[in-house]
């Protein structure tokens, strides 16, 4: 690594909607086109609604296309996606010609609470916030939006909260409409998920003997250099309720995760990115507060090798936790490997350690196959869900060796030789 008024909804800890076949990612495109409107006297810039990305071709997904390869068959439920939460509508607004000047979004029992702009018009110097009750964790908003998530907000309620220049009335129009929120479930459910997922024969992601996982704090003393090259490695949010993990790859503003994750910029842009979201000790349940970013615009995707290269915005908020190597050498069998990760959405954790493999995490298979034949390395290291987009890092060289995709034991990623011959020249 290298440094360089009350809206409450009723939240039931249900699991519909949960799955990777099953699951169905709403995908909202507003008809509406940039320009200025006239209200109150105020000239109020309204951004232009999301167009569909431009599909971006990879030299594999060109000869799946040319169908000179094929994909192989794969089993979803391997891909280890599983819904955290589930999304409420919610009819509030702060407008310009209201009396009040806040208002509360709460679900009883919920792990976080990510609030949805259906839309957000403010006049030039107004803004709005959302924040936890106790304002340790507050987000501000200055520009106008059209159909976007807020950055979640730990716990059960957000606060969200119009301030204005001016104290005088102004046009309903004006302000903040909230449509939707998102709330997650407690982290005992979540808890309970991982549980479930780990008795199955065939789980999305695979704990293969007994979770062997340790907090990345644990390892702090005994293996220091381990747990720099996990500070890199980032907890995803998607679309409010889906857990993956990315990291940084290159100096720049690259990042990499799972082509099944996502796979365009307007769901990178509903994507939330959290660095430095480890424990504070070895054995303690409090997690530092994580630096929350918003994925920006995806560069690469590729369905034969499962990745998804992206870019975030307010990247100088996160460049500190510096970056990881892709090598462009085949991995070894027997190789020694570690992979940092957010399990189940967790404060990162690693896995280095296999009693299958008589002690520490090995490459099993140098050549597996994954979504194409021979793409893949295969290892008995953990991982739960949430795993997907994770690193897999050797104990020598620190450089990454694969990306993590599937579960099933032996687990497997995709080997970033190939996709380093992919992307480099975009990182």
């Amino acid at each position: 690594m290298r440094k360089p008024r009350t809206g409450q909804s009723r939240h039931r800890a249900s699991r519909s909607g949960q799955g990777g076949a099953e699951r169905k990612r709403r995908k909202l495109i507003l008809a509406a086109s940039a320009g200025a409107l006239a209200l109150g006297g105020a000239a109020v810039v309204v951004p232009s609604a999301f167009a569909e990305d431009e599909p971006v071709t990879t030299v594999l997904d060109e000869a799946l296309l040319n169908g000179t390869t094929e994909l192989l068959p794969v089993d979803d439920e391997l891909l280890g996606l599983v819904d955290v939460g589930e999304v409420t509508e919610v009819a509030e607004s702060l407008t310009y010609a209201d009396d009040a000047d806040s208002l509360q979004v709460s679900g009883p029992d919920a792990g976080y609470v990510k609030v949805h702009f259906e839309r957000l018009l403010l006049n030039a110097g107004d803004y709005v916030t959302v924040s936890s009750p106790d304002g340790a964790e507050s987000y501000r908003y200055e520009e106008s939006m059209i159909d976007q998530w807020a950055t979640s907000i730990t716990g059960d309620t957000a606060i969200v909260e119009l301030h204005r220049e001016s104290d005088s009335g102004g046009s309903s129009a004006l302000g903040a409409l909230i449509d939707k929120a998102a709330y997650g479930f407690a982290a005992d459910v979540v808890d309970g998920f991982a549980a479930e997922q780990a008795e199955r024969s065939r789980p999305e992601e695979s704990v293969c003997e007994g979770d062997e996982k340790r907090a990345s704090v644990c390892y702090r003393t005994s293996y220091p250099d381990v747990v720099d090259h996990a500070d890199p490695v980032a907890r995803l949010l998607i679309d409010g309720t889906v857990l993956c993990t990315a990291f940084r790859v290159g100096e720049s503003n690259r990042l990499l995760t799972n082509h099944h994750c996502f796979t365009e910029s307007r769901e990178a842009k509903a994507t939330e990115v959290w660095f430095g979201y480890g424990c504070v000790a070895c054995g303690a349940d409090i997690a530092n507060t994580p630096v929350k970013v918003n994925g920006s615009q995806v560069l690469a995707t590729s369905k034969s090798l499962d990745y998804t290269l992206f870019s975030v915005d307010d990247f100088d908020r996160v460049e500190r936790f510096g970056y990881l190597d892709l090598a462009d050498r085949p991995a070894r069998s027997g190789e020694a490997i570690y992979i940092p990760q957010h399990p189940a959405g967790r404060p990162t954790e690693i896995a280095m350690e296999s009693s299958v493999d008589g002690g520490n995490c090995v490459v099993k298979h140098a050549v597996y196959d994954g979504y194409v034949a021979g793409s893949d390395v295969s290892y008995y290291c953990d991982t739960e869900f949430g795993s997907s987009g994770s690193p897999v890092l050797s104990r020598d060289s620190h450089e990454v060796i694969a990306l993590h995709h599937f579960g099933g034991c032996p687990n497997s990623g995709v080997s970033t030789q190939l996709i380093k011959a992919e992307i480099d020249h975009l990182i």
